[in-house]
């Protein structure tokens, strides 16, 4: 189906590769937020706070949200809460965000991270897709139906290590010729 609908990323992958496509999109001047794991462990609420966030930006085009950060960083913040509920904490909250952002009228939603996109998808209560036009080698759009979006959105599940450097942006352009 012909995309419609607002855009949006939300990435919880670490890898080199995700690292390098979120520098990509805030060096291209669009509007991006880094969640704190640590603040989400305090029992802060940074979905709600991204939420907000998002409401203020999306409407003139793509925004980001992520916990993407360098491997240092991560190993911190698994050293403070453990590796498992440091991992678990975040995919959680982007998963919560994915759908705030699906119940405010993303229609078309980047997922970066292999546990993230599990997460998102059950989320989503995504259930089937069908398989789009390629953004990268083994990367491609999806259309699937939602609860909470009956008509359908369209979704890329891109493990960490996937894609060009400009992915979050190409992706939806390719989603726009296809």
């Amino acid at each position: 189906p012909t995309a419609t609908g607002l855009q949006a990323v939300v990435s919880g992958s670490c890898s080199a590769a995700t690292n390098a496509q979120v520098a990509h999109f805030i060096a291209s001047g669009r509007p991006a937020l880094a969640l704190e794991p640590l603040r989400i462990a305090a029992g802060e609420d940074e979905a709600g706070k991204a939420l907000a966030w998002a409401r203020q930006h999306i409407a003139s085009g793509p925004v980001l949200i992520y916990s993407t950060a360098e491997s240092a960083a991560v190993k911190a913040v698994q050293g403070r809460l453990g590796v498992e509920q440091a991992g678990a904490l975040v995919e959680q909250t982007i998963a919560a965000i994915a759908r705030g952002l699906v119940e405010m009228g993303v229609r078309q939603l980047v997922v970066a991270g292999g546990e993230t996109s599990g997460a998102c998808v059950q989320a989503l209560g995504i259930e089937q897709m069908r398989i789009g036009p390629q953004i990268d080698p083994g990367v491609p759009w999806c259309h699937a139906a939602s609860p909470l979006a009956p008509q359908g959105l369209h979704l890329t599940l891109k493990s960490g290590n996937f894609g060009t450097t400009d992915f979050f942006t190409k992706a939806f352009g390719a989603l726009a010729s296809a």
